[in-house]
């Protein structure tokens, strides 16, 4: 943890706070991993954090955007990304979010299906334009993270069947005011397992077999994102490890001569710069067991309900105290009307008491942007230090 104890002190909670250094040295880390590929494009996945600031610093060093809403898109032109480094996604494009992206001009569609590719056509006959599309792939490759948040085999409801990636590349190029440019793959989120990456290199290289073999040849191969980080120590591992994860990609996938590369990063990029800061409300003790109870909950850090995620928690005012020997076991849980409502159970902390500070460690990706005002709360606020 990087910030002024005593600074934190005087901010409201619940509330988000963002290392802004953390996030240029993050970024300075990608750009040195693919400064010397320059087919290498790396778009920011919009979805893990909105953050306007967020946004444009990360605009400016010019990465592109990968977007699943025309919310997204929008936010993406307002922070001053490039239209034509603009990736849209999403299983469920409106026709509203497609006039958008029509009009603004954006590189590529990540098109989930034959029917969305015919939709995409028909909007932009209307409009008088063309559609570069990129096909989304389901590779069936099992990835090493939680069922939540696979999106790569069979049974997800994500891509088009790798066994009918020839006939569509087919239809795509009958139909009008469509230019089918690449693939797209994305097998998953939280993949700390490089093999899993390998895994994707290997069926990447095999349906470019099958297309070179129908005399087809695209421009861009797109492999999503999916890189974890460490959860666990997140000040051991500050930034996650694009060595390995770059690496991999060019070690075991076989690009044709030309091919562009694209990665869709989002967790891995901001999840680290962020934490939840919030106060003990109580410290209620039971013949069951004890909880520290926070002025944060779900609403706004909904992971660990939603599918157990754990962050780490830190308890910087019993550290303030020269108290940072976790000596007592406690379940802390927020304030909301919902059982679900739990950060951990049988934590290990220091001895808690009422008013004390905590953050949560590692919750700038899927935090924020996935808050909400049930129990009619007010979403929390957010500082950039």
């Amino acid at each position: 943890m990087r910030f002024d104890t005593t600074q934190l002190a005087g901010l409201p909670t619940p509330s988000y706070v963002y290392d802004k250094t953390l996030l240029a040295e993050t970024l300075a880390a990608i750009k040195s991993q693919t400064r010397d590929n320059a087919d290498y494009h790396v778009h920011y996945a919009i979805k893990a954090n909105d953050n306007p600031d967020i946004l444009a610093t990360i605009a400016r060093e010019g990465f592109g955007a990968d977007c699943v809403s025309g919310g997204e898109i929008r936010a993406a032109l307002d922070a001053g990304f490039a239209a034509s480094d603009i990736a849209f996604a999403g299983v469920g494009k409106a026709d509203w979010e497609i006039r958008l992206a029509l009009d603004a001009g954006i590189g590529m569609f990540n098109v989930e299906s034959r029917e969305e590719l015919e939709v995409i056509s028909h909007l932009a006959a209307e409009a008088q334009t063309e559609a570069r599309v990129s096909l989304r792939i389901n590779p069936d490759v099992e990835a090493s993270t939680h069922a939540h948040i696979t999106t790569g085999r069979a049974e997800n409801k994500f891509g088009i069947a790798y066994e009918e990636m020839i006939p569509t590349i087919r239809l795509a190029s009958q139909l009008p005011n469509i230019t089918c440019v690449g693939l797209h793959f994305h097998i998953g989120s939280q993949l700390l397992d490089m093999s899993d990456f390998e895994a994707l290199c290997h069926r990447i290289n095999e349906l470019q077999e099958l297309m070179d073999e129908q005399g087809i040849s695209l421009g861009n191969i797109n492999v999503g994102g999916g890189l974890g980080v460490d959860y666990t120590e997140p000040d051991g591992h500050p930034i996650a490890d694009f060595a390995a994860y770059f690496a991999t990609f060019r070690d075991h996938l076989l690009l044709r001569p030309g091919q562009q590369l694209h990665f869709e990063l989002g967790r891995a990029i901001v999840a680290q710069m962020g934490s939840l800061l919030t106060r003990v409300l109580y410290v209620k003790h039971t013949s069951a067991k004890d909880f520290v109870i926070l002025d944060a909950g779900m609403t706004e850090l909904i992971r660990p309900a939603l599918y157990g995620a754990l962050h780490k928690i830190e308890n910087i005012s019993a550290a303030e105290r020269n108290d940072a020997v976790p000596s007592h076991s406690y379940d802390v849980v927020g304030p909301i009307c919902e059982s679900s409502d739990v950060f951990a159970r049988d934590y290990a902390l220091p001895r808690t008491e009422r008013g004390d500070l905590f953050l949560l460690r590692s919750a700038g990706a899927y935090g924020q942007t996935m808050a909400s005002t049930y129990n009619h709360r007010p979403l929390p606020q957010v500082f950039m230090l």
